[in-house]
C-alpha cells in the first residue's frame, strides 16, 4: 500500500468477478467472505475499495466521480470498474453491512467529485 492511504473502512464479504466470456456469470473469487476495505489516500485525495486474500489482491478499484454500483439484491451489491475492464460483485451475510458499504461508496463518489471540482477551478 502506498504510504499516507489510510483505511476508513473494512466490511467482510464474499468477492465475485464476472465472466470475462459471457459478461452474465458470477465468478467466485474468494473461498469465504473476506475482508474488503475502503482506504483514502490523503495525498492524492482519492479513495479505493481493496480486498486481498492470502497475499492476492482480488479487488483494488480507485472510486471515480462518475463510478455506479447496482443494489441486485439486499445482501449483494456490485460496480463496474472500467479501468480494471470488470465488474466486481460482493455478497454480503447481512443488510446491515451492505447498507454500511454503500454508504461509503456514495461518500467516496462524492470526495471524488469534489476533487475533481477542487482541481477544475
Amino acid at each position: 500500500m502506498i504510504m499516507g492511504e489510510q483505511p476508513v473502512f473494512t466490511t467482510k464479504a464474499h468477492v465475485f468477478k464476472i465472466d470475462p466470456e459471457t459478461r452474465k456469470q458470477w465468478l467466485p473469487v474468494s473461498k469465504q467472505a473476506v475482508g474488503v476495505s475502503f482506504f483514502f489516500d490523503n495525498t492524492r485525495r482519492t479513495h479505493r475499495i481493496i480486498s486481498v486474500d492470502g497475499s492476492k489482491a482480488i479487488i483494488n478499484s480507485t472510486i471515480t466521480p462518475n463510478m455506479t454500483y447496482t443494489k441486485t439484491s439486499q445482501k449483494f451489491v456490485q460496480w463496474a470498474d472500467i479501468r480494471a475492464n470488470t465488474v466486481y460483485g460482493l455478497g454480503f451475510s447481512e443488510e446491515a453491512e451492505l447498507s454500511k458499504f454503500i454508504d461509503k461508496f456514495q461518500d467516496a463518489k462524492q470526495s471524488a467529485r469534489q476533487e475533481v471540482e477542487r482541481i477544475r477551478a
